[in-house]
C-alpha cells in the first residue's frame, strides 16, 4: 500500500525510497564509523552507496572543527574497505568535492591513494 501511494506521488523515486526504508535498519553505526571505531561494511551495494552518502555528509558538519581532520582520516581507512572499490573512490572523489584542501592534507589520503593506484593506471600508449 506504501509502495503504491508512493509511486503515485513520485513516481520510480517512491520504489528506490520504500527500497531505503525497508533496509535502512540494516545500514551500520555511521557515528562509529566516522569515529574510527568500527568497519562494518554491508553487504549490498545501496547500503554502501548509503554509507558513503552519510560519511560525506558527517564530515561536511565537523569540518573545520578539532575533530575534522581525525575524522577524515577514518572514512579514508573506511573507504579501502568498500568490496568493490570504486565505491570508495567514489566516497573519496565525493568528499574531496565537499571539504577540498583538508583531505589533501590528510596522511591517510595518500595511504588510500595508494591502495587504488591499479585502478588508476592507464594503458602504455595512451
Amino acid at each position: 500500500m506504501l509502495l503504491d501511494g508512493l509511486q503515485a506521488c513520485v513516481g520510480a523515486a517512491g520504489i528506490e525510497f520504500k527500497a531505503f526504508m525497508d533496509h535502512v535498519r540494516d545500514l551500520p553505526d555511521i557515528e562509529a564509523i566516522a569515529n574510527g571505531t568500527s568497519h562494518e561494511v554491508p553487504g549490498a551495494i545501496d547500503l554502501q552507496y548509503a554509507v558513503a552518502s552519510s560519511l560525506v555528509r558527517r564530515v561536511v558538519r565537523e569540518s573545520g572543527k578539532p575533530n575534522g581532520g581525525t575524522m577524515i582520516g577514518n572514512v579514508l581507512r573506511y573507504a579501502k574497505l568498500f568490496p568493490q572499490r570504486e565505491l570508495g573512490i567514489m566516497l573519496v572523489s565525493d568528499l574531496q568535492r565537499a571539504v577540498a584542501v583538508p583531505l589533501l592534507d590528510t596522511p591517510e589520503f595518500f595511504e588510500w591513494a595508494n591502495s587504488i593506484s591499479d585502478l588508476m593506471r592507464y594503458p602504455r600508449g595512451v
